[in-house]
């Protein structure tokens, strides 16, 4: 956000603040129980044995932090804004979005409510049909397809890396026929990007012709994230960004993982550009790259350690390379379902 206004991309009604989910909004599909106890791990700073055995919360991939409802709640109530803004079309970007993990009774890496499946659900409630959800992020959208995997109305697509957690969405797992898991080795290029782009996801989002798409844009799939062995530019996000847009009157693009701070916010600031149609800069003005020059994460790489294009740049030199046979051989078996 800080680096999109240095830019001058947030001004009057483009920008909204998201407002913060009520617990029975949340409850429209996690247990009133689970929304119960994370409200009560914030009030009193901690959990008991048995709330942690039960709902996962104060683990290592789940701590009990100061606003741990209050958080995850206005990332809720982010989304359910964008439902009612784009309900009679158009297109809205929530970075704070894409907690894709959330299970109904449980968080799971780093989620502690769902609202990618929040969000599709209020879709329907407006009466909304067809809806695809394509999902970028290095990890499996597991707590989507869970929720979805029977439901042939909701196109599910995800691109993940392999044998990384929660060591979910095979590509056997086809749920009723609606969902389609591609897991892709370390190593990812823009030149396999742009055949998943043009073999997987935009033919079966264009033959689906959703309603309503819903995009998580987690940013763990660049080369620089810590957590993740893939290695796209943000370019190939960009470019799967733009190819999906013509393709459903209402989107919604979130956010969700990421774990380099530089690289995030770059990506997200260039997701936002694109979207409201700015020209992308080559060269940042000195107002945004002072922003990234300012940045001093608590955990991860250090601006010593950093290429000089994550401070000056928003676009990533092209990350191309080889088409490798596991990945031909995996859109073949998908495009043959």
């Amino acid at each position: 956000m800080d680096l999109a206004r240095a830019l001058g991309w947030l001004g009057g009604a483009a920008y909204r603040s998201a407002p913060r989910a009520r617990a029975a909004a949340a409850t429209r599909w996690h247990d009133p129980a689970y929304v119960a106890a994370l409200q009560a791990a914030e009030a009193e700073g901690d959990v008991a044995p048995e709330t942690r055995a039960r709902f996962h919360l104060g683990t290592p991939s789940n701590p009990v932090f100061a606003q741990m409802w209050t958080r995850p709640a206005t990332s809720a109530g982010g989304v359910l804004l964008a439902t009612e803004l784009v309900a009679a079309g158009g297109v809205a970007h929530v970075p704070g979005g894409g907690t894709h993990h959330g299970m109904p009774d449980r968080a799971a890496g780093f989620c502690y409510l769902n609202d990618a499946v929040l969000g599709i659900l209020a879709l329907r409630d407006r009466g909304l049909g067809r809806i695809a959800y394509v999902d970028l992020d290095a990890h499996h959208g597991d707590g989507v397809e869970f929720a979805f995997a029977a439901d042939p109305e909701v196109l599910l697509i995800s691109v993940h890396e392999e044998r990384r957690w929660p060591f979910t969405g095979r590509i056997e797992d086809a749920g009723c026929g609606n969902a389609f898991n591609l897991p892709v080795p370390a190593g990812l290029n823009d030149t396999e990007a742009a055949a998943i782009r043009e073999r997987l996801i935009v033919p079966r989002v264009a033959g689906f012709a959703p309603e309503a798409l819903v995009i998580q844009c987690g940013a763990d799939a660049l080369a620089e994230d810590p957590l993740s062995r893939l290695s796209l530019s943000n370019r190939a996000y960009l470019a799967t960004l733009a190819a999906l847009l013509p393709l459903a009157p209402r989107v919604i693009v979130l956010g969700g993982g990421g774990y380099n701070p530089w690289s995030v916010a770059r990506l997200w600031t260039a997701v936002w550009g694109m979207l409201a149609g700015h020209a992308l800069p080559d060269r940042l003005p000195p107002e945004a790259e002072a922003v990234l020059r300012a940045l001093v994460p608590e955990h991860g790489p250090r601006r010593g350690a950093l290429p000089e294009h994550l401070l000056t740049t928003l676009l990533d030199p092209a990350r191309e390379g080889a088409l490798r046979p596991e990945i031909t051989e995996r859109l073949n078996r998908l495009a043959a379902r």
